[in-house]
C-alpha cells in the first residue's frame, strides 16, 4: 500500500533559465541534495518545490508523442531543469 507522507509541494513557473536557476539555488540551500531530481527539490524544512520553465507542461502534453519521448527522456537526466536542453530534445536538436 502506498502511504503518502509529504502534505505540501508547491510549484513555480518560471520565466527563464536565470529565474529557474535563482529558485533553485535559493530552495536547495540546506535541502536534502539525495531528494532532487526532475526539477524537484526538497528545501531545508521538508517541503517540495518544483522549479519549472513556463511551456513546459505544454511540452510533455504535446501531441506528437516523438517530442514528448524525447523532452521526457531529456527531463529524467536532470536534477535542475535546463531550460534549452529541454528544447533542444523537443526539436529533436
Amino acid at each position: 500500500m502506498f502511504k503518502f507522507t509529504e502534505a505540501v509541494s508547491f510549484e513555480i513557473p518560471c520565466d527563464d533559465q536565470a529565474e529557474v536557476d535563482y529558485y533553485w539555488d535559493r530552495l536547495s540551500e540546506g535541502g536534502d541534495p539525495d531528494s532532487q531530481n526532475c526539477g524537484w527539490l526538497k528545501d531545508k524544512f521538508g517541503l517540495w518545490w518544483q522549479v519549472v520553465p513556463k511551456g513546459w507542461e505544454a511540452m510533455l502534453n504535446d501531441p506528437d508523442s516523438e517530442k514528448v519521448a524525447r523532452v521526457t527522456a531529456a527531463m529524467f537526466q536532470m536534477k535542475k531543469l535546463d531550460v534549452a536542453e529541454l528544447q533542444r530534445a523537443f526539436d529533436g536538436k
